[in-house]
């Protein structure tokens, strides 16, 4: 189960089994997804047409920013333990305590955007990693300073691999 939101005011709970199990909000949820490949797609749903595209996608955050019928949408997704640590209240403090940004998947390094030393606060970009011809813009997940960087550009890395350090 995921609660996905575009804002305050619009928040949906989404869970899935399987390609043709999805419910939304404890209703079924009936739709056609076509891949058209480069994160692009073509849905049907309740005989109405969308086509949407993935602009970004950052895993580590759970954000994914989709431009749906032309328009730009920006979603934020929480899983189960997400929403534990919420309504415990340790989201936050979890945050504070990250050290360094890990690489979420295998890919390219094709834009640095900070230097060490650099002062960052949580959700300012730091790294353009390309993988699967998309690219991912990966951000701070938390206020710092920028310790040092372990990748330099057009470097490869793989899943897990410290990209940068903080201090």
């Amino acid at each position: 189960m995921f609660q996905i939101s575009t804002g305050p005011s619009q928040v949906w709970e989404v869970d899935y089994r399987a390609a043709d199990s999805v419910t939304l909000n404890g209703q079924p949820f009936a739709w056609d997804i076509a891949d058209l490949g480069a994160g692009r797609f073509h849905i049907l749903h309740e005989g109405r047409s969308y086509n949407a595209e993935v602009i970004e996608a950052d895993y580590v955050a759970k954000t994914i920013v989709l431009k749906l019928n032309g328009q730009r949408v920006e979603l934020q997704a929480k899983d189960r333990f997400d929403l534990l640590l919420e309504r415990l209240g340790m989201s936050n403090a979890t945050a504070a305590k990250v050290n360094e940004l890990k690489a979420p998947m295998p890919g390219l390094i094709v834009d640095i955007r900070v230097q060490p030393g650099q002062t960052v606060q949580k959700g300012d970009p730091l790294l353009v990693l390309e993988a699967m011809k998309m690219e991912n813009i990966l951000k701070a997940p938390a206020d710092g300073t920028v310790g040092s960087l372990k990748v330099g550009l057009r470097d490869n890395v793989q899943k897990g691999q410290v990209l940068v350090q903080f201090t």
